[in-house]
């Protein structure tokens, strides 16, 4: 009797083992693998399309607004810590709302495993021939773009044996540690090398809500910038410029309502349904023209004066002074009008498309680069060609120095930039402190400087962050 019991355990377990086997070799049904989901160039171009849409630069609009002088707070306020500079790896905001290494290295996987898959990838033609050149190079831009983004968050040195982030080339889910700057960027320059001769030549028919050339131009500029390397700026600025010029007075407001496309080499479309009311960053949808909807941010005071209200159009593009919020609760009739869409309480209030490079830019980098350069003479001239296309009846002003030039540059960037992700960053890379008046404190005891240098100037990595990567290494001033 107990032989049996001994054979009957043994059948059974034979039989579970047998089960198990079969069972390891079933192949999964609701997995698609890059092997056949990006097995022709059509495939990898609806990948490349997949990295495109998850592109996000309202966060850094947001978060340029709220941590520099470009905003203050309107009918509530909920998001102290992050306004006062009281932020650390374990904030809420932070993480949820401004942890760059989420969004821009999930887009980087996505470009990484189309660069993997390309170059086996099947084309039908040799219409599909040529655009597997092109995806290559999107990819590649899209690639050092987002590290360019991580860059500006948690790094912004041009030192190059300071620390900056991890720059991926492949598909990994290991642990990677951060590199230094100089290894970081010399990686990123060569994705934009090798980019730019694949991606097609701008054009007035151009579809700028993929990359082109200028705009490999534009962030190969933006990099030259941030690095200090001002003959590389002057270089890819003017190859922008020459292609893209200024828009005239009359068109500079269709840039912002997206009637025309002034001065714009990339933007990223948004739509009512894929979530493009950058507007809502400051205010909240209306329910009609009398009952306008919550206002958590506007212009601050600070900014608000620097215009002349007049005669410059960037005034008028940018602000409203709203009569409708008088004489009511509402503490301020200041509006931010860069981003509102069509009018209150239709469906498309506070919709407008993501701009991401555009000439205004690209003259203020140059007449940066030439003022380091002590062409204070270019550097002059870049500031009154820019300034003559804005305001009506200006008088050109002649340089007397460097330093003079770059207060003033750094004068014109904050007036002619706000809400397009660069204010703080400015602050950072030129080592100037973030200043409010006494009007734009949140209450009377805020603090009113960031001073030039202070740590929080580098976002913490989030302590989600840490754990996932034990190789993460955090930025100076925040504990893990």
């Amino acid at each position: 009797m107990m032989k049996k019991i001994k054979i009957l355990i043994l059948s059974s377990a034979l039989v579970t083992l047998f089960s198990c086997q079969k069972l390891l070799e079933i192949k999964e049904t609701d997995f698609i693998g890059g092997d056949v989901a990006l097995k022709t160039v059509l495939n990898n171009e609806q990948g490349l399309i997949g990295a495109y849409a998850a592109m996000n630069v309202e966060m850094g609009i947001l978060l340029n607004a709220v941590f520099a002088d470009e905003v203050v707070t309107a009918d509530f306020y909920n998001a102290a810590t992050v306004h006062e500079w009281q932020y650390g790896t374990q904030d809420v905001s932070i993480r949820d709302q401004y942890t760059a290494i989420t969004l821009y290295y999930r887009i980087i996987d996505r470009v990484n495993r189309v660069l993997q898959a390309l170059p086996n990838a099947t084309a039908a033609n040799a219409t599909q021939e040529a655009l597997r050149s092109r995806i290559r190079g999107e990819a590649l831009f899209l690639r050092a773009f987002c590290h360019f983004e991580l860059y500006r968050y948690y790094s912004n040195s041009s030192v190059g044996t300071d620390l900056a982030m991890a720059y991926m080339e492949v598909p990994s889910l290991q642990p990677t540690a951060r590199i230094t700057v100089a290894p970081y960027f010399q990686k990123l320059k060569t994705d934009l090398v090798a980019a730019k001769p694949l991606l097609p030549a701008y054009s007035a028919s151009s579809d700028i809500f993929r990359a082109t050339n200028l705009a490999a131009s534009a962030l190969q500029a933006r990099v030259a910038l941030y690095l200090k390397e001002w003959n590389d700026a002057i270089t890819f600025s003017t190859e922008y410029i020459n292609g893209i010029p200024l828009a005239s007075r009359t068109d500079f407001p269709g840039i912002w309502t997206d009637a025309n496309r002034s001065e714009l080499a990339f933007k990223l479309s948004r739509t009512a349904s894929n979530g493009g009311r950058i507007g809502s960053l400051f205010r909240g949808t209306s329910a009609n023209a009398s009952n306008i909807g919550g206002i958590t941010w506007t212009v601050s005071q600070k900014l608000w004066d620097s215009y002349d209200q007049v005669n410059d159009v960037r005034f008028s593009s940018y602000y409203k002074n709203e009569p409708l919020l008088a004489g009511g609760s509402r503490k301020y009739t200041r509006l931010i009008k860069k981003y509102e869409g069509t009018t209150y309480g239709t469906p498309n209030e506070n919709v407008a498309d993501a701009k991401v490079f555009r000439t205004g830019e690209m003259y203020l980098i140059r007449a940066e680069a030439r003022a380091e350069n002590n062409d204070l003479v270019g550097a002059a001239t870049d500031l009154n060609t820019l300034r003559t296309a804005r305001i009506n009846g200006y008088t050109p002003v002649i340089l007397a120095s460097k330093d003079a030039a770059i207060t003033q540059i750094m004068e014109e960037r904050y007036k002619e930039l706000p809400y397009e992700g660069h204010r703080f960053f400015d602050l950072k890379r030129r080592n100037l402190p973030v200043v409010r008046i006494t009007a734009d404190l949140p209450n009377p005891a805020a603090q009113a400087i960031l001073p030039a240098g202070n740590f929080r100037f580098l976002l913490p990595i989030p302590s989600t962050e840490i754990q996932a990567n034990p190789l993460m290494q955090q930025n100076p001033g925040y504990a893990n």
